[in-house]
């Protein structure tokens, strides 16, 4: 069962990308999509800044799937990680609405 709060989420993703008015069958994959290459770009704009000797760190941790631990460790090695993620992420949003519109 979805929560409320993920149909919130999905209801302003679907907004953001401009695609709310598209079935919500519809809508579903192409989140999915989105939010697969939003998490590549995220994880590339925080890598991008990472001293190269803590990229095996931080590939450790993300592993394991410690977001605890990942977020302090971002905390200490990457200031700011939170505001280059935001960034990468409209920077796709950006892409994806310029996609469609081309």
């Amino acid at each position: 069962m979805i929560s409320p709060m993920q149909d919130e989420l999905t209801a302003a993703i679907a907004a953001d990308l401009g695609i709310s008015a598209l079935p919500i069958e519809e809508q579903k994959p192409l989140i999915a999509q989105f939010g697969e290459v939003a998490l590549k770009a995220a994880t590339l704009a925080v890598l991008g800044n990472l001293a190269g000797d803590k990229r095996d760190a931080f590939a450790k941790l993300a592993e394991a799937g410690d977001a605890s631990a990942l977020k302090a460790f971002l905390d200490q090695e990457v200031p700011g990680h939170e505001a280059l993620v935001r960034t990468a992420v409209a920077e796709e949003v950006k892409r994806f609405k310029d996609f469609q519109s081309a």
